[in-house]
């Protein structure tokens, strides 16, 4: 006999897998399931809970409810579910599913006592009772008749509608079905928990009261479940009596919301990676692990659920739970999404000093605090020795010397970080690497959701790449040679070469006017072309705020005020192209808030804003002309990917060849040279042994900051052969050093101090024996205005495949060999030359060879040649060295900026570069303490100025007797700018 297929198929086989996980079925011959139970318990139509068969689980739950008593609690519980709002309803509801319901009972001795009434025993499922039927009709003003219900103790957690593909329906169907019932009759899902949407392939599940686009697929399963057949699968693993039980106590969320209260329930990548935590903290055995989620899945709510688990399950007795994120503006964004929800025992660490005290006290509760925080945290103050640390964006977090006070203030806890782009720089022991920091050995991650999950689950899209890297430039090199030659005559040849060398960058091309007409021109077609007429919006990304200023000049000039806006920090001193479009925080605010709901502007123009944690599915393509790699690149793609009806892809329009980049984002395998996977204790000793072998050769030098001690240090080591071993030495030391940090035994035991030390005997040592440069600031202008007179810019090249990034580019990237991408010369020549830094620290070389060196590779006509690449490999190692001198100096980037500029811009005015060190140090110290940054546009506000001319006059006039700066607005004014561009 041949059945056709039909969705009564999809409901039967439904119901026999769940009879398969210990479900009570009925329906699965075809019949009405319900009207078994309807018969058994005598349930009339308007009602929608099995009360007789909920009395007798109260009676067996409970032992103060008795067939006395028990109608009695009954008629109170149905009173219950009366609400005019399904979500206030559900809310309360599920607190009496979850903790109980109040009921007064009679004593022997005619009394009454409160007590409270178990609905569901959670401890032991199985004193439960599950009953999975179908056709289960409810008539309350109308009739509906979902397909199959779950019911726990005769109560209903899941209303599930079923379509089949063979009579033209699916899923979508489905949830138009359910929404329609929620409207209809709301009283059968205010105890509900989630509804279940599929059709013959695919399944989905929604929050009781969530829309459509909240309906998402459960992917994932423990081995117990897996099964070929995925909605078989999904079934088993989201539907078992464990699973379910498990959700409905630990895993629901009610959020606040403008538009209404939502009911927030977790993806099944979510809820693996907290039981996974949970799991690890209860066993004991390793004391970390990294959480590997890609952009868009949901972090923080996974964050969020693992605090609550942590805070109110058996896994530890009395935890205290730190959420650590890297930024005032993720902070404040958690904190107002902690204050929307209803998780209760939170706090936010105001300040330094609240942190220490919370660290103290050990309370039990989630603490929110920034990393930035624990700066001066007191090393074990730890009050509680059950700590639960989670590192939101943990890519980031290997900042050593905050890592170090963060180990040092709590070193007896669990860190799980949590990140959708680890870093994985290198193999040397120097190089960042998440793996390292957060892993135990052996282990990767402890939980991972990829990017092809992300995608085959439609939570993110997948991006292509529009590559438009390659120009046409017409270079007069006679002409440029001789300008050159005219206006710097007073150079020497050296001089001038290393001038040109730093000078001359991927960014100054990229500020190259010529360049910027042309591609404001292709920026402005294609989204004519491509973008406007769908409805989404762009984003142009430049390697400068100067360059961002000139590209929102011409596209104004191009689209129209409204339809353009740039958004960039602000300083006073600013020249008159950047001051055009400088805002405050308010109007940042306002503009990215119309950008999102679809009004003006239609494009963003930015340097490094909005790069990471700027969700805007109304954007769709983004402009790139910034040289990104590694996890800044795929932060930076990932504000393209998120989902919105009817967009089916991000874009990216590649002006600077960073496709080529994808190869080193996405290499994450899983094997490491055996050095990067040692034990951090053995790194540890040799670092010990490594800094007593360098402080060493200091043994008779007084340790402290005096101009005598630096003298005699620097002597000591620069002659043969203390020179050779201080050299490589240090070298040595400082990459063990970055190997272990952060680590709270370099505070504990005084390393931190010792290094620190080395690192500025190191700085006057680099200085005595490599020389300095002092260039001028209209030396820049005048190279910049000779290269506009000699360089023109003609075709960009259009004629390179498009590249889909995603599922399985994205999962195995590393085979990628398209010659055209490869031979990508502005790739290569602009690839480390965007750091900030760079600009503090210049070496030049002779201008016309640098601009031949770096158009050439534009061009594309010779990077195939291995020996130019090799070349080019030097300049970039070249370049990262001197990238890397702030930090060999141990400064933070105001501390270093301030010293490069009282010892190279104004040499004549200090005494010495110890002098210049101990002044800059203590400018960015006094800063910290006195200029209160915890609030949006604090950078911008005239109180902030007022506070930075204090710390100015306490440090040079009272502290340092070097008044005659202050008279020196130039100086003045570069050390506000330092200040407030390196903490914005």
């Amino acid at each position: 006999m041949v059945s056709v297929p039909n969705e009564g198929g999809v409901e039967r086989s439904l119901l026999s897998w769940l009879d398969g996980v210990g479900w009570e079925t009925h329906g699965q011959d075809g019949s009405w399931g319900a009207d078994v139970l309807d018969s058994k318990y005598d349930r009339r139509s308007n009602e929608v809970v099995y009360w007789d068969l909920l009395a007798e689980q109260v009676v067996n739950l409970n032992d103060d409810v008795t067939a006395d008593n028990v109608d009695k609690f009954i008629s109170s519980l149905k009173r219950d579910l009366d609400h005019e709002n399904l979500l206030d309803g559900n809310q309360a509801f599920h607190e009496l599913l979850t903790k109980g319901k109040t009921f007064s009972v009679q004593q022997a001795d005619g009394s009454s006592e409160t007590i409270y009434v178990d609905l569901i025993d959670h401890k032991v499922p199985e004193n439960n009772r599950f009953h999975a039927v179908n056709q289960f009709s409810v008539s309350r003003g109308t009739t509906i008749r979902p397909d199959v219900n779950l019911f726990v103790n005769g109560i209903p957690l899941v209303t599930m509608e079923l379509k089949s593909l063979a009579q033209d329906n699916d899923w979508h169907d489905a949830v138009s079905d359910l929404l329609t019932y929620e409207e209809d009759v709301p009283r059968l899902f205010v105890p509900g928990l989630f509804n279940i949407a599929a059709d013959t392939m695919e399944l989905r599940y929604g929050a009781v009261g969530a829309p459509k686009e909240f309906y998402e697929p459960w992917n994932d399963a423990p081995r117990v479940y897996e099964d070929p057949n995925e909605m078989k699968q999904a079934m088993l693993a989201l539907c078992n009596p464990e699973t379910l039980l498990d959700l409905l106590k630990n895993f629901v969320f009610y959020e606040r919301q403008a538009g209404g209260d939502a009911k927030i329930v977790p993806r099944y990548m979510q809820y693996y990676a907290v039981n996974a935590i949970l799991d690890r903290v209860r066993e004991g055995e390793h004391d970390r692990g990294l959480i590997w989620h890609t952009q868009g899945s949901g972090k923080s709510f996974t964050m969020l659920y693992a605090a609550e688990n942590l805070l109110s399950r058996a896994a530890t007795t009395n935890p205290q739970v730190f959420i650590i994120v890297d930024t005032d503006k993720l902070n404040s964004q958690m904190r107002d999404q902690l204050a929307n929800l209803t998780l209760e025992r939170w706090t936010e660490a105001e300040s330094i000093s609240h942190l220490q005290q919370l660290i103290e006290e050990g309370q039990s509760q989630l603490v929110l605090t920034t990393i930035q925080k624990f700066e001066d945290v007191e090393p074990d103050t730890q009050g509680n020795d059950e700590v639960v640390v989670m590192s939101d964006e943990a890519h980031r977090f290997m900042e050593a010397d905050l890592g170090s006070r963060l180990d040092a203030a709590l070193p007896q806890c669990s860190h799980f970080g949590f990140t959708g782009t680890p870093v994985r720089e290198g193999e040397r022991e120097k190089d960042k690497n998440t793996f390292r920091e957060f892993s135990p050995e052996d282990e990767d991650y402890l939980h991972r959701y990829s990017v092809r999950q992300g995608i085959e689950d439609e939570l993110i899209l997948p991006v292509y790449f529009t590559l438009r890297h390659e120009m046409e430039w017409d270079i007069d090199e006679a002409g440029l040679d001789e300008e050159f030659e005219h206006q710097f005559r007073g150079m020497s040849t050296e001089e001038k070469r290393e001038f040109i060398r730093e000078t001359v960058t991927a960014t100054t091309l990229a500020e190259f006017g010529p360049r910027v007409d042309r591609t404001v021109e292709e920026i402005d077609q294609h989204y004519d072309e491509h973008v406007a007429p769908n409805g989404w919006k762009g984003m142009v990304v430049t390697p400068s705020r100067r360059s961002a200023a000139m590209y929102g000049e011409r596209l104004v000039e191009q689209r129209g005020e409204d339809e353009v806006e740039v958004l960039y920090t602000a300083t006073n001193d600013d020249s008159d192209l950047i001051k055009q479009f400088h805002t405050d925080s308010e109007e940042r605010d306002q503009i990215v808030k119309q950008f999102k709901q679809g009004d003006t502007p239609e494009l963003l123009v930015v340097h490094g804003m909005l790069l990471t944690g700027f969700d805007a599915p109304v954007l769709k393509t983004m402009y790139l002309d910034r040289d990104l790699k590694n996890h800044n690149l795929m932060q930076a793609i990932a504000r393209t990917n998120r989902p919105a009806a009817g967009k089916e892809n991000g874009e990216i329009v590649d002006f600077q060849g960073v496709f080529e980049n994808i190869d080193e984002a996405l290499d994450y395998d899983a094997e490491t040279k055996a050095y990067a996977a040692r034990d951090k204790n053995e790194l540890f000793d040799d670092l010990v042994e490594q800094l007593e072998m360098v402080m060493g050769l200091f043994d008779d030098i007084p340790k402290d900051d005096s101009q005598e001690a630096t003298y005699e240090a620097v002597e000591r080591v620069s002659t043969h052969p203390e020179r050779r071993e201080f050299k490589q030495g240090f070298r040595r030391l400082q990459n063990l050093y970055e190997s272990v940090a952060p680590d709270g035994r370099l505070i504990e035991e005084g390393i931190q101090d010792q290094y620190k030390w080395l690192s500025r005997v190191h700085v006057a040592f680099q200085r005595t024996t490599s020389g300095e440069d002092t260039p001028e600031e209209d030396m820049r202008e005048k190279t910049r205005d000779i290269l506009e007179g000699n360089i023109d810019v003609g075709e960009i090249r259009r004629d390179f495949p498009t590249y889909k990034l995603g599922e399985e580019f994205l999962e195995n990237a590393e085979g990628l060999d398209n010659p055209g991408v490869k031979a990508s010369q502005v790739a290569h020549a602009t690839r480390d030359h965007l750091h900030p830094r760079t600009g503090q620290n210049p070496r030049y070389k002779r201008l016309s060879e640098r601009v031949n060196d770096i158009v050439e590779r534009w061009q594309g006509g010779d990077m195939a040649d291995p020996e130019a690449v090799e070349a080019l490999k030097s300049v970039e190692e070249e370049v990262l060295a001197v990238e890397e001198e702030a930090n060999e100096r141990s400064m933070d980037g105001a501390e270093f900026a301030i010293y490069t500029h009282l010892s190279e811009e104004t040499p004549d005015a200090i005494d010495s570069d110890d002098q210049a060190e101990a002044v800059a140090e203590d400018i960015a110290a006094r800063f910290d303490e006195q200029v209160d940054r915890d609030y949006p546009g604090w950078e911008t506000n005239q109180q902030t100025l007022q506070d930075i001319e204090h710390v100015l006059l306490d440090t040079l006039v009272v502290e340092h007797d070097l008044g005659h700066l202050m008279q020196d607005d130039e100086f003045a004014d570069a050390v506000r700018t330092y200040l407030i561009e390196n903490y914005v």
